[in-house]
């Protein structure tokens, strides 16, 4: 499915990217998110041991030496920078530009946008439910290893959506959206491997999308593997960019 990949739909994109992956990291401690000029910092909130996590800084359209004078003018320890590209730019000046500044390439993701505005219809052998009381809770967080979610997650009008796909009760699968605004950040996509290949990742993304849209979303936004992006594509999301994740050589 294509999109029309306007800048306004780019930057709209790295918005909730930013902010969704910072109220995920929040979870267990406060992860802030703060617009600094042309870019996103993503940081932990304060701790008493200063035993911080590695900030993430994200940036789309901004020059490489600009953004590290930038970060490095602001970071309190570790971080990360994630540069942004239009799915259809060059990105070869990018990347001879962070590699000549000291960077190393981690990865490369796509960056993925959904309009909601035709969801297929999908049959799995699992039953997709949205996680709602304290029972699917704690069973979900006993197949994650996790904590359970929080009450304060489980309530319709939450800014955290999980979905669990069961059979025979069991989880097999999960997925969670999170509410940015008028639109959505997906996050923690899986199924377990001996469950693969039947439609189960499906039935978890359109029951999501489908929610997402009832609730008032017009957008929703991923980041993917390039293996994972057929699976999003299959569904309705187009790439609308790059996210390219480099780090210092020396910090």
């Amino acid at each position: 499915m294509s999109i029309d990949v306007s800048s306004h739909v780019l930057e709209r994109a790295v918005e909730v990217f930013a902010r969704g992956f910072a109220f995920t990291r929040s979870i267990t401690h406060p992860y802030l998110v703060a617009r600094m000029g042309p870019a996103w910092r993503l940081r932990g909130a304060p701790r008493r041991d200063e035993d911080y996590r590695r900030e993430e800084w994200i940036a789309c359209h901004v020059a490489p030496a600009e953004m590290d004078r930038l970060v490095r003018a602001h970071r309190r320890g570790r971080f990360c920078l994630c540069a942004i590209l239009a799915a259809d730019e060059d990105e070869a000046e990018l990347r001879a530009a962070y590699r000549e500044l000291g960077y190393r390439l981690h990865a490369t993701e796509p960056l993925m946008v959904h309009a909601l505005k035709r969801v297929p219809r999908v049959s799995s052998p699992a039953q997709v439910r949205r996680v709602t009381t304290p029972a699917l809770a704690r069973r979900l967080g006993q197949a994650q290893e996790r904590r359970p979610m929080p009450t304060a997650h489980q309530g319709r009008d939450a800014p955290l959506r999980q979905y669990v796909a069961l059979i025979d009760g069991e989880p097999v699968g999960w997925v969670r959206s999170i509410v940015v605004d008028d639109a959505t950040w997906c996050s923690d996509m899986y199924v377990r491997p001996e469950h693969r290949r039947r439609g189960i990742a499906k039935a978890l993304m359109t029951r999501m999308l489908r929610d997402d849209r009832t609730h008032g979303a017009t957008a929703a936004v991923l980041t993917a593997s390039h293996t994972g992006a057929h699976l999003y594509e299959s569904v309705g999301y187009a790439q609308v960019g790059t996210v390219f994740v480099y780090t210092p050589r020396r910090q």
